[in-house]
């Protein structure tokens, strides 16, 4: 449901970089999607001019990266032993030719494997000039292949990647005297994070001079940077008479089409670098009057802090 203008303090910061159209039925869905990548769907150009192969090996799930590699290793091979056996395999010394055509393409398909790979064993060798070149273009083609699958390995392993994970919701809690819009992150894996900044941005569908259209604000954070990031770290939005959501209520948070978006960036030690991560909160996605539970305690000996990690996501109710 468009939400009406007026009902919006006009004196929130309008923020109209953010990238994404005003144009509201010109946009399906979501800003952003909860893994931090643009909803948006490519189009207009040939599939090879809008994919880059590279980022797609690089970004793609462990098990897919896997299984694309270990295909084109069984199909490229199965591909020469083909043309191996097409060629004869008379022509590849060492297989008995009176064994059945079932075995002697397998036998092709071994020397094809031992030939990608300039293994070599000796057991089979090319006979003929044209099976020793298609054997040497095979070794070529092989070099190369191991060559950009090393590559790819070395990109995914040393890629920057910021390890935090977000609550899976947004929540409306009390803070201060009023309440506040509080997102909590945390990072989850053995790194150690320094510098970090976020910004969060509000984007709502509101009616404007009878036309329906995308409106964006900066939302002020509590604080917007810290020096160091080693447990969870709540971002609070208080919610005053500067703010976009004063006098919201959770009726409105279900019917009003709107969506927080949280950007985050910090310099990870362990690659030199600094990483960035995004996500967003859908008005749905927000709970209105909740409270986190804390994710860190003291240890029973009093000596380390322990932070579990499972309690991201859990809140309580609290009404106001």
């Amino acid at each position: 449901m468009a939400f009406l203008i007026n009902k919006i303090n006009l004196k929130a910061v309008l923020d109209k970089n953010t990238g994404f159209g005003t144009n509201a039925n010109s946009y399906g869905g979501r800003f952003v999607n909860k893994n931090g990548t643009a909803n948006v769907e490519k189009r207009g150009l040939h599939f090879l001019h809008r994919i880059s192969w590279y980022h797609t090996m690089i970004d793609m799930p462990a098990w897919k990266f896997m299984a694309v590699i270990f295909s084109f290793y069984l199909i490229i091979n199965l591909c020469f032993a083909s043309v191996y056996f097409a060629i004869g395999i008379e022509h590849l010394d060492g297989i008995p030719l009176t064994d059945s055509d079932w075995i002697k393409f397998g036998q092709a398909y071994f020397f094809s494997a031992q030939t990608f790979t300039t293994v070599g064993y000796g057991h089979i060798s090319p006979v003929g000039f044209l099976t020793s070149l298609l054997a040497a273009t095979e070794a070529l083609i092989g070099l190369l292949s191991f060559a950009i699958a090393t590559g790819l390995f070395f990109g995914r392993f040393s890629k920057p990647t910021a390890f935090l994970k977000f609550s899976h919701n947004a929540l409306i809690a009390p803070y201060g005297s009023g309440k506040g819009l509080m997102v909590r992150m945390t990072p989850f894996k053995n790194t150690n994070f320094t510098d970090a900044e976020a910004k969060m941005t509000l984007g709502m569908s509101v009616v404007e001079d009878g036309v329906r259209v995308n409106k964006f604000y900066s939302l002020k954070l509590e604080l917007e940077r810290i020096n160091a990031l080693t447990l969870s770290w709540t971002l609070v939005h208080p919610i005053d008479e500067n703010s976009p959501l004063y006098q919201f209520t959770k009726e409105d948070f279900g019917n009003i089409d709107g969506e927080i978006l949280v950007f985050v960036k910090t310099f990870d030690d362990m690659f030199s670098n600094t990483v960035a991560t995004r996500t967003s909160y859908t008005f749905d996605e927000v709970v209105f009057g909740a409270r986190f539970v804390p994710m860190y305690k003291r240890s029973a000996d009093n000596t380390k802090t322990i932070l579990d990690l499972d309690k991201l996501n859990q809140f309580e109710s609290y009404p106001f």
